[in-house]
């Protein structure tokens, strides 16, 4: 197991999993609080990486596209601080950052895990009922309706209308655009095939229009409408993530013997069988162990 505590936060690695525990105080960014501890399964990574500097490093999960809902939603807009698969490295702690990646890098190497796109969420939605604040209003979510309830700042033909209901079987995607500077931000809903015209969010019933300068972004709250994958999908998609698919193969009846060092292919395939038997229960951990360093050996 590999582990690393820093005032950011806690990251663990059990060969499987990384498990994401926030840290907490000031200087928390509150999207990473209400988000709250994130468990990352091993099929869910495209990489990891260390970017070591002068005053520590940073650590980086780098997910397959479409695993998290958070990232989809935010389409890469999301700040550093905000960013719920980095982790700030203090400065003496750099050498357990790099022992960390690699271990992570070595398991999904094993695993042969691929790093392109997924079909379905691998990570798990946030708890409902769900409310936040945004620039225009607020916006609620009970599992099954979502609510927009308008406040002073709005424009008129929202709050001309009043609160707008709609069941979350109408919704075919949810974007979310947080608010960087002085550039204002949404939280926009879409209904039916999405051909219908944009129009701005400020003016936009289905819509919340996320703006200010303040460190306390109003989208920590909102970004935890389920079904925020900024994409067109099915009612039983935007209703919660889809199940991860599991991959099954039949587990040979015992180790082959080990290849030869010149065949990089093969070496490969031989990792990912071993990663099989082990977790069938064929190899015991330190078998497994063993198998693995062999092969490594020769890579």
């Amino acid at each position: 197991m590999a582990e690393i505590i820093q005032r950011d936060g806690t990251w663990t690695f059990d060969g499987e999993s990384v498990r994401i525990v926030p840290g907490r105080g000031k200087g928390i960014h509150p999207l990473r609080e209400g988000l709250g501890e994130r468990v990352v399964p091993l099929r869910a990574l495209a990489g990891i990486s260390f970017e070591p500097d002068r005053k520590g490093g940073r650590l980086r999960l780098r997910l397959r596209d479409g695993a998290c809902p958070v990232l989809r939603a935010a389409g890469g807009r999301l700040k550093d601080a905000a960013d719920p698969y980095q982790l700030a490295v203090e400065k003496d702690r750099g050498g357990v950052a790099e022992y960390f990646a690699d271990e992570v890098r070595n398991a999904l190497l094993i695993e042969q895990v691929p790093a392109d796109a997924v079909d379905g969420f691998l990570l798990p939605g946030p708890a409902v009922p769900v409310a936040g604040g945004g620039g225009d209003g607020t916006a609620s979510f009970d599992g099954e309706t979502v609510r927009l309830t308008w406040n002073w700042k709005a424009k008129e033909v929202k709050t001309s209308g009043g609160p707008v209901s709609f069941p979350v079987s109408e919704v075919t995607g949810v974007h979310w655009m947080p608010a960087i500077g002085l550039e204002n931000g949404h939280l926009r809903f879409v209904r039916g095939d999405g051909t219908a015209p944009v129009r701005a969010a400020e003016y936009d019933l289905y819509s919340l229009d996320l703006w200010g300068l303040s460190k306390k972004e109003y989208t920590a709250v909102l970004v935890r409408l389920p079904g925020a994958a900024g994409r067109t999908a099915g009612p039983a998609q935007i209703a919660a993530p889809a199940t991860a698919l599991k991959a099954t193969a039949p587990a040979p009846a015992a180790p082959a013997p080990a290849p030869p060092a010149d065949d990089h292919d093969v070496l490969l395939r031989r990792l990912r069988e071993l990663g099989e038997l082990h977790r069938s229960g064929v190899l015991t951990d330190d078998e497994f162990a063993a198998a693995k360093q062999a092969v490594l050996k020769n890579l």
